[in-house]
């Protein structure tokens, strides 16, 4: 039986490893940043929820039961999306082995396609 994804990053430390240097990145970016720091006021407890999210993305143990409808009301378009994606891809790319940061990246990619087309049905926002 192969090993998931989840495991092959690293399990928990893994994880946590590269979302915390990728959210350190993400806090002081000049784009995407703002929209980060004057949302999210407890650091580590968001950390914790997007670890979840995470975790069960990549085949781990996770309690996470959210969606993404928070994000609907996020002064958000294409822009943001290409540098979020750009500074996960760096992440993954510094932090993990070949393989998995290209499935993480792959991942990522494919929850921002579907957040794009979830936006795009917002009134006067226009997704690529």
């Amino acid at each position: 039986m192969s090993k998931s994804l989840y495991e092959r990053i690293g399990g928990h430390d893994g994880l946590s490893r590269l979302l915390h240097h990728f959210y350190s990145d993400v806090r002081q970016h000049h784009v995407i940043g703002p929209v980060f720091n004057e949302r999210i006021q407890d650091w580590p407890a968001h950390l914790g929820v997007i670890e979840n999210f995470w975790a069960r993305q990549t085949g781990g143990p996770s309690t996470y039961g959210g969606g993404m409808g928070k994000h609907m009301a996020l002064p958000i378009g294409p822009e943001h999306f290409s540098h979020w994606l750009g500074l996960w891809e760096f992440n993954c790319r510094k932090q993990l082995p070949s393989t998995e940061a290209d499935e993480m990246i792959a991942l990522a990619h494919q929850i921002a396609a579907h957040l794009q087309r979830m936006m795009s049905g917002r009134s006067g926002l226009s997704i690529g």
